[in-house]
């Protein structure tokens, strides 16, 4: 195997890959990046078994071929050499070696003998999603996940392709985040799958602002295809609670609130609770919102701004982060909070099909 390649592209494109590689892991060969050569492209494949990641970049190939080598090592050498471009030749015993202006290396590869397979993106179907829509779908979402691997269904985001549309949850019980699009596909494919945070959190920071994703599911598998980029996932194999009957059909109550001073006056605030008492208590009022915390180990801090509202006076207690994450992932002027009394839950809405279920503490 022989190839040379400019050494940026080569470099982005390991960089691509590398969230997927595991150091904790005793298999040596998943610390390596699968590297084959043919057709004038390099095609670069890393897997921690659950997640599988594969980018291609252009190269000159003078004889095509594969091999596995140290990924980080790559990523180390690589932004050190001086030449944009880097010549690579691997014996028959998975040595490189790699030339670059006046450097020159040698790297222990593994036969690829060893490297896991990799599913292809394949099917009858695959749904078809803006990536910047998804993507934005996956962050006003993933943060409401469960950190409780005994709730092991709650630890992912369901996707549920039903009724024309894609439908996004995440919940730890204590509060629910759900964002909706609608999308074309036959009734037939209909499903829901729910995707690890790992898987999430990689996909976040693969995709783009434009393009199209192509979603494949099959038993216990998702694969992603983002164009040059396409990422492979195991599911998490459980059933996902009843998320509809956690929220609200109907509340007493409803607040219009510019959402950049509501959550800067939580900021403020919030700036004066505790790990132990991390709690903030909203008292709405006619037109205006006082919030307020009193921790009897730092002090206390209160805030007023003004809001629409006209009916009755409620205090409700609520965890502030839980307040503050919904609020910096929408962008709208504007959310609508929906609440009947200080401890039923409360409905945290914007502009756009969005909702958000906040449980209130007892304190």
């Amino acid at each position: 195997m022989k190839f040379s390649i400019v050494r940026s592209k080569f470099l982005s494109a390991l960089q691509t890959v590398q969230n997927v590689v595991t150091t904790k892991g005793t298999l040596q060969i998943l610390q390596n990046v699968l590297l084959k050569a043919e057709d004038n492209l390099l095609s670069l494949t890393t897997t921690d078994m659950d997640i599988s990641e594969k980018c291609n970049v252009e190269c000159e190939i003078q004889v095509p071929g594969q091999t596995s080598l140290p990924i980080k090592r790559l990523v180390s050498v690589l932004p050190l050499l001086n030449d944009e471009k880097v010549e690579i030749e691997v014996d028959e015993n998975d040595m490189a070696h790699l030339r670059c202006g006046s450097a020159d290396f040698k790297l222990i590869g593994l036969s690829v003998r060893d490297f896991p397979p990799v599913p292809v993106p394949e099917g009858n179907f695959s749904y078809k999603v803006d990536q910047g829509a998804f993507r934005e779908m996956l962050k006003k979402t993933s943060y409401a996940t469960s950190q409780d691997e005994t709730r092991r269904a709650l630890t992912g985001v369901l996707l549920a392709f039903r009724d024309s549309k894609l439908t996004m949850v995440a919940t730890d019980g204590r509060r629910l985040a759900l964002v909706e699009k609608e999308i074309e596909f036959p009734a037939e494919a209909e499903r829901e799958i729910i995707l690890p945070r790992k898987t999430v959190n990689e996909l976040v920071h693969l995709l783009q602002n434009e393009g199209d994703l192509k979603i494949y599911a099959k038993e216990g598998l998702a694969i992603f295809d983002l164009g040059n980029v396409i990422l492979t996932s195991k599911l998490i194999d459980s059933v996902y609670p009843n998320y509809r009957q956690v929220i609200p059909t109907g509340c007493d109550e409803r607040v219009v609130i510019d959402r950049e001073s509501f959550l800067s006056a939580i900021r403020r605030v919030s700036a004066v609770t505790t790990d132990k008492s991390n709690s903030i208590t909203f008292t709405f009022g006619s037109n205006q919102l006082i919030i307020s915390t009193n921790s009897k180990d730092v002090g206390e801090g209160r805030d007023t701004l003004p809001v629409k509202y006209a009916g009755k006076e409620i205090s409700i207690i609520f965890n502030p982060e839980y307040v503050m994450e919904p609020l910096k992932t929408i962008e709208e002027d504007e959310v609508y909070l929906e609440l009947s009394d200080g401890h039923s839950p409360a409905l945290l809405k914007c502009g756009i099909p969005f909702l958000y279920v906040l449980m209130p503490l007892r304190v």
